[in-house]
């Protein structure tokens, strides 16, 4: 399999971006990023989001894209938007839905998003949290989701996120190949969060207890993945810092 390029979630700089948009895309492109992916709803008109990307060299390989944004009433104007900018992947990093039988009701919609947005060669997909890893009414939401959405539907998993609750990366990558398009590398060490959850995502990637060797096998055999989106949650280093050496030890790990 070709090589899988590496991006950065910005939620990770999201302090810097919000101060210096250039100067915070160019210092992430000079770390070697090949991407970034947004989140939330825009800050900047789309032409000159794309400006910026195209000028720095960095290519937008996903969006965290809020629910409402996209239901009929702002769909139109969300892939106007994405369209411009260059995202193919708008995916949402969080839903409404509690209960077992409001998840199943996000099925549906899901499916049916991922038909009109085929059409403008886009896609859609959900990313986790913890909790779609503890069991609601007899089933994971995690399980519900993707058990009835189709394949198109992106499964974004964030394996820190993931295994910070009751969800196991190396297993969701098993059981749900080719689903997997977009994978979020963030880690976490459980012997850590027994002090503090917090300080469970403080390890650098490869210093933490994910099995990373297997995560980046499944990814590039049956996880049918497109992109490595890195994305780094603790305050034990600088956020820039924190990205760069998260970036130099996927390098050290041949990535």
């Amino acid at each position: 399999m070709a090589r899988i390029p590496i991006g950065l979630e910005l939620y990770s700089v999201r302090h810097d971006l919000d101060k210096d948009v250039y100067g915070t895309l160019k210092a992430v492109k000079a770390m070697g990023y090949e991407g970034v992916e947004f989140a939330g709803p825009p800050k900047h008109s789309a032409p000159v989001l794309r400006a910026i990307l195209d000028e720095v060299g960095l290519v937008c390989c996903g969006w965290h894209v809020p629910f409402d944004m996209l239901k009929d009433d702002k769909l139109a104007s969300t892939i106007a938007y994405h369209k411009i900018v260059g995202n193919r992947r708008l995916v949402v990093p969080w839903l409404p839905a509690k209960t077992r039988a409001e998840w199943e009701k996000m099925v549906p919609f899901f499916n049916e998003l991922a038909d009109k947005l085929a059409v403008h060669d886009m896609m859609t997909g959900y990313h986790n949290h913890n909790v779609e890893f503890t069991a609601v009414d007899g089933a994971t939401p995690w399980d519900v989701f993707f058990s009835g959405t189709e394949r198109r539907v992106i499964m974004q998993l964030d394996t820190g996120n993931a295994y910070s609750g009751e969800g196991e990366p190396v297993t969701i990558l098993k059981k749900y190949p080719g689903r997997a398009n977009s994978v979020h590398l963030k880690p976490f060490s459980r012997t850590a969060a027994k002090e503090d959850r917090k300080f469970g995502f403080r390890p650098i990637i490869g210093e933490d207890e994910l099995d990373w060797a297997e995560i980046f096998r499944l990814s590039e055999t049956i996880g049918n993945t497109d992109w490595y989106v890195v994305e780094y949650e603790s305050d034990a280093f600088a956020p820039m810092e924190a990205v760069d050496r998260c970036l130099k030890a996927l390098k050290k790990m041949g990535k």
